[in-house]
């Protein structure tokens, strides 16, 4: 079928404009893009009305539970948030259980995912067996089985010995290579950032060196190996020297940053409220703000949902026993529209982190409005306000701190290779 979207404000991050005009899509790809109007559209014709239509969002991190706790999140469940929170490409995180670390495994989450989910799924692998940090896992053949990246995730590895190594496998293979930046002695059992507020509340807390130090550690070993590299999560702007340093000096860096650092601070914690508790922990407002600077300017390349689905059982327990995370894939577009409203950032530099950024680290051609690109794309209502409700979630968890908060951005549509997976 050939569609027409007419009167839409496009959002363009590959080119960084803003601009009101058309789209054509045929054959699951863009086939026209025009400032004006389509004169004799042949097909169907979706007048937008003004509204915003930019590149789906490739969500970098997401957690699925299969296999292990599908009661937390299963592939049909996950993709459905997605859809509806307009994210159209999910790379998944491989810290299930078991972890997703032989070629089996992920073979069979791709079946699972291509059968469950109406949206693109894409998988990383672990980069040690068992996540555990002593032994490298067949990366060539899992890049043969499809996998994109290769992360043990929260997991930092230790030994330095072992990461060097796999850093230097993956390299020769050009392999890219996820880690988390934190020095794991300092961050073990902490469930907040140091500071008054860790101290009155009586919690365990690590300071923002942490992750400066785990991060200096990563980018030497980089430079040493010459690795493909990404950090999952920068969060203190202590971490942002090394990061400027590293890209400066020619290394191939990139960071990322979960949306709830990005939008939340440490005093949301408030009264020990566990759906705030995050990992790494809220930061303070001083090191948020500069976060968002950090995105604006480019040097933190892009943002996730960190979507991390945890049952009520996990939450419902005192602050330290928690488990971290929070789910972030419907919430992902309205929270990141906070940024836009409050005048901190531009339309178009959201979208380069949350779409062009990740799909082009990737090497995948999705995340832009150019003709031959897959038809991916979100049509969504910036200004739409609501009050979330988190019983109204598609996630099977809904561990979101968003519960109640007053939103704005709503999504009306999201197709997937021209195909509407989802409408209000």
């Amino acid at each position: 079928m050939t569609l027409h979207f007419i009167n839409a404000t496009l959002i363009d991050p590959e080119n960084g404009t803003e601009q009101t005009g058309s789209l054509s899509v045929e054959g699951g790809r863009i086939t026209a893009v025009t400032a004006g109007g389509i004169a004799n559209p042949k097909g169907q014709v979706i007048d937008c009305g003004g509204k915003y239509l930019a590149p789906g969002i490739v969500d970098l991190g997401v957690k699925v539970c299969e296999p292990g706790e599908r009661h937390k999140e299963s592939y049909r469940s996950a993709g459905l948030a997605a859809a509806k929170g307009g994210v159209t490409t999910m790379i998944t995180r491989p810290d299930t259980t078991p972890a997703i670390d032989s070629p089996e495994t992920l073979e069979f989450v791709t079946r699972r995912a291509n059968e469950a989910a109406p949206v693109n799924v894409l998988a990383m692998a672990a980069l040690t067996k068992g996540r555990e940090g002593r032994e490298m896992t067949e990366i060539s053949f899992l890049m043969d089985a499809g996998a994109v990246a290769f992360t043990d995730c929260d997991h930092v590895i230790s030994d330095t010995r072992v990461f060097s190594r796999a850093l230097t496998y993956a390299r020769s293979l050009g392999a890219l290579v996820i880690a988390h930046p934190q020095e794991p002695i300092l961050s073990k059992g902490a469930a907040a950032t140091s500071g008054k507020f860790a101290s009155l509340r009586g919690l365990p807390a690590v300071s923002p060196m942490a992750e400066r130090m785990g991060l200096d550690r990563d980018i030497a070993l980089v430079e040493m190996t010459g690795a493909r590299y990404h950090a999952d999560q920068i969060t203190t702007a202590r971490a942002l020297p090394p990061l400027e340093r590293a890209k400066r000096n020619g290394l191939d860096v990139t960071a990322g940053i979960g949306i709830h650092h990005l939008t939340l601070n440490a005093l949301d914690v408030a009264n020990y409220r566990t759906f705030f508790k995050l990992k790494p922990p809220l930061r303070d407002e001083e090191d948020r703000l500069a976060m968002v600077e950090a995105l604006a300017s480019g040097l933190i390349d892009i943002v996730c949902s960190m979507h991390t689905p945890q049952d009520e059982e996990s939450k419902r327990l005192p602050f330290e026993e928690a488990a971290s995370g929070a789910v972030g894939l419907e919430t992902f577009l309205p929270a990141a529209l906070r940024l836009w409203h409050a005048e901190m950032i531009t339309l178009p530099e959201l979208w380069r982190a949350m779409s062009f950024n990740p799909a082009k680290r990737l090497g995948l051609p999705s995340g832009r409005l150019e003709v031959g690109a897959p038809a991916d794309l979100v049509l969504f209502d910036a200004h739409a306000p609501f009050v979330l409700d988190r019983s109204t979630l598609l996630s099977k968890s809904r561990n979101t701190p968003f519960d109640g908060v007053r939103m704005q951005g709503k999504v009306l549509s999201t197709y997937v290779a021209g195909a509407c997976v989802y409408t209000v």
